[in-house]
């Protein structure tokens, strides 16, 4: 659970850095978000998918290589 709790704050603050960098250009991506085609939203979610399973796979596989 301590393991969870950890990544889970991580991807938070990941998540939160652009909202407190750049809060203008945040804004107007999120208001062309609905206008673009649901296709291209559904690409964008499985390749974010694909890239954090594959980051989660090399990471632990290299970790748990070199003990």
């Amino acid at each position: 659970m301590e393991y969870f709790l950890t990544v889970l704050g991580m991807v938070l603050i990941v998540e939160g850095l652009p909202y407190f960098t750049f809060p203008e250009k945040m804004k107007s991506i999120m208001e062309k978000i609905p206008q673009m085609p649901t296709t291209w939203l559904r690409i964008f979610g499985i390749v974010s998918i694909s890239i954090g399973l594959l980051l989660i796979y090399l990471t632990r596989y290299y970790l748990y290589k070199s003990i």
